[in-house]
């Protein structure tokens, strides 16, 4: 069996953006920074470094994503990794690797980071039953590991 999947927190660095494809389907990009940080073992020092990552989201995702996310959203994605490749108007072959999102869970805090309301966690969508009441909420935040 194969596997492809990856599974990002980070911080969007631009505002997403929405289109139509000519068949009508809806379409988001926008990019996700994630950053890794670790103590040099040498000099004791921390040091990070930043990765940016192209995110592709499609139909209902996508218009979720356009709604609610801007730049300086915190957002966990979770999808897989797709390789696209054209031809310049030059002719040269050109690549890009992009994660085609499948889910999403905004984790800014309730006035901490976006300016448009975050949805209700406990409302029912379209594609999701509603939560039972006695479930609760998990802060990313809170988990020991």
């Amino acid at each position: 069996m194969d596997l492809n999947r990856t599974m990002l927190i980070g911080n969007v660095t631009r505002d997403p953006e929405l289109r139509t494809t000519p068949n009508g389907q809806t379409v988001c990009s926008f990019g996700l920074a994630t950053n890794r940080m670790w103590k040099d073992r040498q000099t004791g020092e921390r040091k990070q470094s930043v990765e940016f990552h192209n995110i592709v989201a499609w139909s209902g995702l996508a218009q979720t994503i356009g709604q609610f996310v801007k730049k300086g959203s915190r957002l966990y994605i979770d999808g897989r990794l797709q390789t696209r490749t054209w031809d310049d108007p030059a002719g040269q072959k050109r690549n890009r690797t992009e994660i085609t999102a499948e889910n999403m869970i905004l984790l800014d805090r309730p006035g901490a980071g976006a300016s448009r309301p975050a949805p209700d966690a406990a409302a029912p969508t379209p594609d999701a039953p509603a939560a039972a009441p006695d479930d609760t909420e998990i802060n990313v935040e809170e988990i020991p590991f």
